[in-house]
């Protein structure tokens, strides 16, 4: 699965911002590479561009242990063998960490999140292959093979419970690597910093000393934008039907309630900002399979702020998120 760029960088909002003689003198670079099945890039600044290049390296390097234990995409990855031998010994603490945050995420929505879809995700895309959907006795046959409360985490092993279970990560994975890299730029001494992993997550502020802003892609429109998001230092995740769909109409997509083993049915795409995008990643599923009607008020619950695109098009936003509609 290869994932579409849902937003676009901005500059600042607002009124020409002041410039200091400090801000003036950062050196800016950008880098782009491609990982987490998607483009990945990163903008950053310092003073000292030896410092801002090693940084930049570092920044690199975290995402590939990152990918080294969580991607699908790589056949030696730990989860593909947790995937395959149904054990996985002696998990590595970034994964365990994920693991453990996934589960405590799962057990407050009440399984709305669940890292064990992979076995609906294999049903769909193998009936993709020839060009149609699995039929319903498929989907429920996949469904029983459903559940975060069977599959068993700590520090020494992470095993499934029942046979034919897997698990992905794609819904959580970039998120935590854009925490990851926005610590390592940090500790680096990094203070202003635009961080793309699939997910958004930011230091300080934009070439223009002003607050960084994203332009978030219209799901039913091609290059069109429904408006413009100022991060406020917040980490910001997209999930949207049409980023993987199995079916034209996107009634069938990546997305799916675990309950049912079917996509949830009203919502295009659901934008989440929080303090962290681990959990910010984490919560677009859990507000679509909400739905429009619920979505802004489980936001709220969760302590984060949303912005839901239903798929007629119409939108709504939560009132703490800083929102330029086009």
């Amino acid at each position: 699965m290869k994932r579409r760029a849902w937003m676009k960088t901005g500059l600042g909002l607002g009124l020409l911002p002041f410039v200091s003689e400090a801000t003036a003198r950062l050196q800016w670079r950008n880098i782009t590479f491609t990982g987490l099945g998607t483009v990945l890039s990163i903008r950053a600044a310092h003073q000292d561009l030896g410092v801002l290049e090693q940084a930049l390296q570092q920044a690199k390097q975290v995402i590939a242990r990152v990918e080294d234990q969580m991607s699908l995409f790589r056949p030696d990855s730990a989860i593909r063998q947790l995937n395959r031998e149904g054990i996985l010994r002696t998990p590595a603490p970034d994964l365990l960490h994920v693991l453990q945050r996934s589960q405590q995420i799962s057990a407050q929505s009440q399984g709305a999140f669940d890292i064990t879809v992979q076995p609906l995700w294999r049903v769909f895309e193998q009936a993709k292959a020839h060009g149609a959907l699995p039929d319903a006795r498929e989907v429920a046959a996949a469904t029983q093979h459903v559940g975060w409360q069977r599959l068993a985490v700590d520090a020494r092993e992470v095993r499934f419970l029942t046979p034919g279970m897997g698990i992905t990560l794609n819904g959580i994975a970039q998120g935590y690597a854009a925490d990851r890299v926005r610590e390592t730029l940090k500790q680096a001494g990094i203070a202003h910093a635009l961080i793309n992993t699939g997910e958004w997550s930011s230091l300080g502020q934009s070439a223009h000393a002003a607050d960084w802003s994203l332009g978030v892609a219209d799901p039913r429109q091609d290059h069109a934008l429904l408006g413009r998001l100022s991060l406020q230092g917040r980490c910001v995740a997209t999930s949207a039907d049409a980023l993987c769909a199995f079916s034209e109409d996107r009634r069938h997509h990546h997305i799916f309630d675990p309950h049912t083993g079917y996509s949830p049915t009203d919502l295009a795409s659901v934008t989440v900002a929080a303090s962290n995008c681990l959990q910010a990643d984490a919560l677009t599923k859990v507000l679509f399979v909400a739905g429009f009607e619920k979505a802004l008020a489980l936001a709220k619950a969760w302590r984060v702020d949303a912005l839901v695109v239903h798929k007629s098009g119409r939108w709504k936003a939560s009132e703490g998120l800083r929102w330029h509609s086009a």
